[in-house]
């Protein structure tokens, strides 16, 4: 007895105006996503991909903003790296404040959301609450407000003048100045806070299906964690891109100029002052091209070491 059997029809032969036709009709399906899609297509290349290439090119000039560009080839990037110690203090200046400011904003997100996760009535409003800070963003007034807080003679040196602790006005200190930023930063710790929330709702305290019965801190290290890796990386490479490229707050806090003394010259406020200030624009273009690439250097080696101590769910935990 015979088995009849069907094959589909093969679409890649026949007629050539066969195939013609399904190709056009194919394009003509295609073009309304394209349509849609311009906007950001245009913007895309005229907004980024053109910026990006006129900026290397000045990287190799000698531009002032007012004469035409002189190429100079590798002097920005030698003088950079070889005569410029303001440079290397902003690198400096900057490292300590991404390995400062990053890991307590993340500690005291994951901590909140913690607290928020087992909290009953109210947990909505304090939801609320702690995001609040996060929707000013970096914004030009928060940072006016905090070096007031932070000034000689202000609200913070008051209170610690009260119970004992005289450190003077934090702006004007150059082992304090930095922290100041590194306050402002910890305390819009709203977004990862709310990534979190969002991860410990979907994990459960299990292990292969069975409850895990044990003290709270070793049922947060051993269970918590592992299963929340995937958060914390994601929140860890946001913070980590977003840190590096701090600017507002440096600039408000500082006056403008990096101090006192250089101590809150972070890398981007050095980058506008020989930009703008110094209308050195080729040096600062140098500068951007230098910041992007450790930016991704950073970023390549957090997703390389990920493979160690970030763990995505099994089949068993699914």
């Amino acid at each position: 007895m015979s088995v009849l059997t069907t094959r589909p029809p093969d679409r890649t032969t026949g007629p050539p105006a066969a195939r013609k036709g399904r190709v056009r009709r194919r394009r003509e399906q295609q073009w309304p996503a394209y349509v849609f899609l311009s906007p950001w297509m245009i913007g895309a290349v005229a907004l980024t991909l053109v910026p990006m290439a006129v900026s290397l090119y000045l990287s190799f000039t000698d531009y002032d903003l007012f004469d035409p560009p002189h190429w100079v080839g590798l002097r920005n990037y030698t003088e950079m790296l070889t005569e410029d110690p303001r440079y290397w203090r902003s690198v400096g200046t900057t490292l300590l404040y991404v390995v400062v400011a990053v890991p307590l904003k993340l500690g005291l997100a994951l901590g909140v959301a913690m607290l928020l996760k087992n909290l009953g009535r109210g947990r909505a409003f304090y939801r609320s609450a702690f995001y609040a800070p996060s929707l000013l963003g970096a914004s030009m007034s928060i940072a006016l407000v905090w070096r007031a807080l932070f000034n000689d003679g202000g609200t913070v040196a008051r209170v610690l003048d009260a119970v004992g602790i005289h450190t003077g006005g934090w702006v004007g200190n150059t082992v304090y100045a930095v922290f100041a930023v590194v306050q402002l930063t910890v305390w819009q710790f709203g977004a990862p806070m709310v990534i979190f929330l969002a991860g410990l709702s979907r994990s459960r305290p299990t292990l292969r299906g069975r409850r895990l019965d044990a003290l709270p801190l070793r049922q947060f290290l051993s269970v918590t964690v592992p299963k929340l890796s995937p958060v914390v990386f994601f929140n860890l490479v946001l913070e980590t891109i977003q840190s590096f490229q701090v600017f507002t707050p440096a600039f408000a806090i500082s006056g403008g100029d990096g101090g006192p003394a250089d101590s809150t010259l972070f890398y981007t406020l050095y980058l506008y002052e020989r930009g703008f200030t110094a209308s050195h624009m080729g040096y600062a273009a140098a500068m951007a091209w230098m910041l992007l690439l450790a930016i991704g250097a950073v970023t390549l080696i957090l997703f390389r070491t990920s493979r160690s101590w970030v763990f995505y769910a099994d089949e068993e935990d699914r």
